[in-house]
């Protein structure tokens, strides 16, 4: 199978790269690590297209810190997210969702911008970004805007960007001394997309857990926060927060699993998340 035809501009510039996004007029995508759009364009699930290649803005990379929260430009790979130690000790759960995602060879390629933008349902980052209510740094020409990440992802593969906007950063809350973040997933393989995956950020004194976010991906359109078992699980009720699940979310079914077997594995990650963040913190 031929690749879709596209066009091709390197941009040497943040702001030739959204004058070029603007002046495309929604016929342009930007170019960043290429591990999901050019297999799409390869395999002809994506249209004809141009392309404008930001790999060589390298103010676009990096992690710093601001004080309460930690920056994470688009550019960073995820290899970055995997080793940085700013990262590990302010937003553990990137690091950890870092590792899950495909293989070493995509991880050295593939960027935190770029999976957000693409917001696939079954990725790990954009569930990390809901869970840690991060804030996504949108760019255009003319103006920038953070745009809560619960707003961000709209749909399958559609997002809040508008057409002439890139993601710059993504800004994280520095995780709190009593905080504790847990990623898990289950796939048929090791680099596969999760059948099922969670991202779960909580506060643990003792055996309760307080001001808990819950994010499933793999299970929905956009990622998914379990509100109601949210909710019984401040109340210390491991058992209803599962029960919960039933109603907070509405997995598909397709030829690897089930609806009701999705279902049966979101209440084991609960299960596996909560023991693993208590034992973390200090109780069992």
């Amino acid at each position: 199978m031929k690749a879709t035809r596209v066009g091709y501009w390197r941009a040497d510039s943040v702001e030739a790269a959204l004058g070029a996004l603007r002046s495309a007029a929604g016929s342009a995508q930007l170019l960043a690590g290429g591990q999901s759009l050019v297999a799409s364009l390869n395999l002809r699930l994506a249209d004809e297209t141009n392309l404008i290649d930001i790999n060589g803005l390298t103010e676009l990379e990096g992690v710093s810190d601001e004080g309460d929260r930690i920056r994470v430009g688009a550019l960073t790979r995820h290899r970055t997210l995997e080793t940085a130690p700013l990262v590990a000790s302010s937003a553990p759960a990137l690091a950890e969702a870092a590792v899950l995602i495909a293989h070493a060879a995509i991880r050295t390629r593939g960027t935190l911008g770029g999976s957000l933008a693409y917001a696939d349902p079954a990725a790990e980052l954009p569930a990390c970004m809901v869970a840690l209510e991060a804030d996504i740094v949108a760019r255009s020409a003319d103006d920038r805007r953070r745009i809560p990440a619960e707003s961000f992802f709209e749909g399958l593969f559609q997002t809040a960007l508008a057409e002439d906007e890139m993601i710059e950063a993504v800004e994280v809350p520095k995780a709190g001394p009593l905080e504790r973040q847990v990623v898990l997933e289950l796939a048929r393989r090791s680099g596969d997309y999760a059948m099922v995956g969670l991202v779960l950020r909580a506060d643990v004194e003792g055996h309760a857990l307080a001001r808990s976010r819950i994010a499933y991906f793999g299970l929905g359109a956009v990622p998914v926060l379990a509100r109601g078992a949210m909710s019984a699980l401040e109340a210390g009720d491991l058992d209803a927060a599962v029960a919960a699940l039933a109603q907070d979310l509405d997995p598909p079914s397709d030829l690897h699993a089930s609806a009701e077997y999705r279902l049966h594995l979101a209440g084991v990650l609960l299960r596996r998340a909560v023991a693993r963040a208590r034992a973390e913190g200090g109780s069992t």
